[in-house]
């Protein structure tokens, strides 16, 4: 689980899932515009590249090759784990002032 919360850690990568959840099978061309465009994400390719690597690893996107392109997908399957873990935490207690 560890390496889940690695991978959330950083905005820019929330932010590639979002995008990801909204329009599956992007390209990195098509991702890196978006972050621009919609976010106002300014990142080279070269550090989405680096960004997909980290969500690759913890297995929230798997990319696939299409002729030159490299398309990424999201997996949101590795998420029900860590799901399981926050809904069995305790709720806090609450605020008796």
């Amino acid at each position: 689980m560890d390496i889940l919360f690695q991978a959330l850690a950083h905005p820019a990568r929330r932010i590639l899932l979002e995008e990801l959840g909204a329009r599956n099978d992007q390209s990195l061309f098509e991702l890196t515009v978006r972050l621009t465009t919609a976010h106002g994400l300014s990142l080279t390719r070269q550090a989405v590249t680096k960004h997909l690597a980290v969500l690759r690893e913890a297995g929230l996107v798997t990319s696939t090759v299409r002729g030159r392109t490299t398309v990424h997908h999201l997996d949101t399957a590795p998420l029900t784990d860590l799901r399981q873990w926050l809904d069995a935490l305790p709720p806090p207690p609450k605020d008796e002032s």
